[in-house]
């Protein structure tokens, strides 16, 4: 087994960190009273969510494969 295949996938931990950042943006939004902002944040949590999802997808086909090679 490569060491490589136990490692969560970049997607996820990037996607993960955006969704955070958006949080955080949408809340200065909202304490700001700026729209924009709050926007803005949203749409990076929705970016990061799918990001993330895409990562978790390339982690289970890995682990899909990594399965079948023990067969």
């Amino acid at each position: 087994m490569d060491d490589n295949d136990d490692r969560i996938d970049d997607d996820r931990t990037e996607g993960s960190l955006k969704q955070m950042g958006g949080k955080m943006e949408e809340g200065a939004g909202n304490i700001l009273g700026d729209a924009k902002l709050k926007r803005d944040g949203e749409a990076d949590q929705a970016e990061g969510k799918l990001q993330n999802a895409w990562g978790s997808a390339k982690d289970e086909m890995r682990e899909m494969t990594n399965n079948d090679d023990d067969d």
